[in-house]
């Protein structure tokens, strides 16, 4: 299981949030190159970047920042937020971005999102389902639409889809331990999906759980910035797998 710390950005500075409340807002880092070359000095070869300024603003906002960190290191960075056009794709890829992370345009626009799919390849997009009470959420998490987790995945399957970042919104940011109720069911009944767990991890111990429930990767955000997980228990996981 691959192991995917999150660097969230607002205003080019690493934040985290909790629930997705933008009013929670708590700064770790000023300079997230830094926290970055942190997590490649422990092994880590995985990135989730956030872009919150541009989930707000529905379109690309935050590319220096993912500029930055691609040039200077060789994490492989996965970017999500407010990604919406075909233009946004552009910026990011040529920023250094190896997958997008499309959610809101999956609800919103679908057929910009299945166009995705054909134009760059199933292994550069991955599809962010979001969820409050199993139902899907958008816009920088600010509405709950009325599709169901499950049967809008299996959608997206059918059309090629492989890798899905799930986070149960309830529980991000909270530290009160993942949703494995939640991906049990997802991995029983989507087949083929690459599932990224997301949001609530809080100790070492659920790590080796998500990866025998068989999730293809986790993010790990406040756990790491809270100390409640270490870079050095990180690195010898990967080491040891």
């Amino acid at each position: 299981m691959r192991l995917i710390p999150a660097i969230d950005i607002i205003d080019g500075k690493c934040v985290r949030l909790s629930k997705g409340d933008y009013n929670t807002k708590k700064i770790y880092n000023e300079n997230p190159l830094e926290i970055a070359k942190q997590f490649e000095d422990h092994g880590i070869e995985h990135l989730h970047l956030v872009d919150l300024d541009g989930a707000k603003a529905s379109h690309i906002v935050n590319h220096k920042v993912l500029e930055t960190i691609a040039t200077k290191t060789n994490l492989k960075i996965d970017f999500g937020g407010g990604l919406k056009t075909d233009e946004d794709l552009r910026i990011a890829f040529e920023s250094g971005a190896g997958q997008i992370t499309g959610g809101s345009i999956a609800v919103k626009n679908p057929d910009v999102f299945k166009s995705w799919l054909s134009k760059f390849g199933a292994d550069k997009i991955i599809l962010g389902a979001d969820a409050n009470n199993e139902k899907i959420a958008i816009s920088g998490w600010q509405e709950e639409s009325e599709e169901e987790l499950i049967p809008f995945v299996k959608n997206y399957i059918a059309q090629g889809v492989s890798y899905v970042i799930c986070t149960d919104i309830a529980k991000d940011g909270m530290l009160q331990g993942p949703s494995f109720g939640l991906y049990k069911k997802m991995l029983a009944e989507l087949d083929g999906v690459k599932l990224i767990a997301s949001g609530g991890i809080s100790k070492f111990e659920e790590l080796p759980k998500l990866a025998e429930l068989g999730c293809e990767g986790t993010i790990i955000g406040k756990a790491i910035y809270e100390n409640k997980i270490s870079l050095k228990q990180l690195e010898d996981y990967i080491l040891s797998n």
